[in-house]
């Protein structure tokens, strides 16, 4: 039946999971568009262009990527060792408390506190959500039907963007925050009451052991763990392969990310209706590719085709906008989004293929980890190349010249996902007899 082709029937064990992630995703855009007008009128009053508000953003950008590199790993090792739900709960929770400051109050000081929050809250929730979102799709989902099912989280998360950027053009900007909150507070509830773990637990062996004694076995069951993990992916053509993908490419473009909404500010006059508008363009068309196209054509031509195709699309999404020349073609720029939107589901289709059951969360963990080195290192250059070419002293008229560098990244990992052979078996990474868990549905 055409329904079970779109994933549509891959979905129903991940109802309750799904359910209060769009609500979060939901929560946490509509605030995007209005963030960058907050910041604007906070720190640069009566300015077009903020050179403050992009360095900042790169100095958050950069500590988040720093931690990240520790953080999402780790996190990735606790799902598959402690539970998919408790993770889960811990990271969906951060983003409530920076709101909720912007909420109260809007001055120069509580944006700065935001910030601080919000850094903090990115460390432990930005990618790791997916990563264990992805690892409790790979304990319930079949093999041969994974890439449908990560399209489906993908192609939900860009439905929920959209309705997201449809609240913040509809909604008055001094209700945006308090509706977010109510909306944050509500998922991690939901998910405690009714998200059901997949992973099952073997009960502790060092109940009678010293607190010194759990402290040196936390300490090394860490690093062992981190070790099996690198191992993992070093030892799997693919999973190094697809990590040096995943480094380039989000090399450049989380350079993009951090500074587009700023440079289209100071270059266009941009402000709350544009941005909405354009996000909801990209969201729209995302929910198409993601959750219809992809399910479809994913059978045909494979996960590394639709990789390579969300790879060019990125590239030319990069160039447009960097050489953009009215105030019309970032519209056009974001129609290829829709194909660039691709490439998450691709990747962590590759990854899960590549990895045994048991080693979801850290093949997941520690790539995303190693994306995380590429997001703190884009803008120490995207940053201060944003600001000058933006800036009076430029060496030459082309505002959106670090977004033209940033696809030189995309080119280098396109060339990488070509040489990928993502067919290779999933038996990388011994099971060693320490492991503490397995899915509940590992056995299918």
């Amino acid at each position: 039946m055409a329904w079970k082709k779109t994933g549509v029937g891959e979905i129903r064990p991940m109802l309750h999971l799904l359910m209060p992630l769009c609500i979060h995703w939901v929560a946490e855009e509509m605030t995007v568009s209005v963030l960058v007008d907050v910041v604007t009128r906070a720190l640069c009053p009566d300015e077009s262009t903020c050179t403050q508000a992009i360095y900042i953003n790169g100095l958050q950008q950069t500590i988040v990527g720093i931690f990240k590199m520790v953080i999402l790993p780790l996190l990735g090792q606790l799902a598959d060792e402690h539970g998919r739900k408790p993770v889960l709960l811990l990271t969906i929770s951060t983003s409530i408390f920076p709101f909720a400051l912007l909420a109260w109050n809007q001055s120069k000081e509580f944006v700065y506190a935001y910030y601080v929050l919000r850094t903090i809250s990115y460390i432990l929730s930005q990618g790791s959500i997916f990563c264990i979102a992805v690892a409790y799709a790979a304990d319930v989902v079949d093999d041969s039907k994974r890439a449908a099912a990560f399209s489906w989280i993908t192609g939900l998360c860009s439905a929920s963007h959209v309705l997201g950027n449809l609240l913040a053009r509809f909604l008055p900007e001094k209700y945006i925050f308090p509706v977010s909150i109510a909306l944050l507070i509500f998922c991690p509830v939901y998910m405690q009451l009714f998200l059901v773990e997949t992973v099952k637990l073997a009960p502790k062996r060092d109940q009678d052991s010293s607190c010194f004694t759990k402290t040196i076995n936390i300490f090394h069951k860490r690093f062992k763990s981190m070790r099996d993990a690198a191992t993992i992916v070093i030892s799997s053509q693919t999973l190094r392969g697809i990590s040096l993908v995943s480094f380039f490419y989000e090399l450049g473009m989380s350079g993009i990310t951090g500074v587009l909404m700023y440079y289209l500010k100071a270059a266009f006059g941009f402000e709350k209706n544009q941005f909405s508008e354009i996000l909801m363009m990209v969201g729209i068309g995302s929910i198409v590719s993601q959750m219809l196209v992809l399910p479809v054509i994913n059978p045909l031509v494979g996960e590394k085709v639709i990789l390579c195709m969300g790879l060019l699309a990125s590239i030319t999404y990069a160039l447009f906008d960097g050489l953009a020349w009215a105030a019309w073609v970032p519209y056009l720029s974001a129609s290829f989004k829709v194909v660039v939107v691709l490439v998450r589901p691709a990747t962590y289709a590759i990854i899960s293929k590549a990895s045994s059951s048991t080693n979801q969360g850290k093949a997941q963990g520690f790539i995303a980890g190693v994306e995380s080195i590429a997001s703190l290192l884009s803008p120490l250059v995207m940053s201060p190349l944003t600001s000058w070419f933006l800036s009076k002293s430029a060496p030459f008229n082309c505002k959106g010249f670090s977004l033209v560098c940033a696809s030189i990244c995309m080119v280098i990992a396109l060339c990488y996902a070509c040489l990928l052979k993502p067919d290779e078996a999933s038996n990388c990474g011994s099971e060693s007899a320490d492991d503490i868990e397995a899915p509940l549905l590992g056995d299918r």
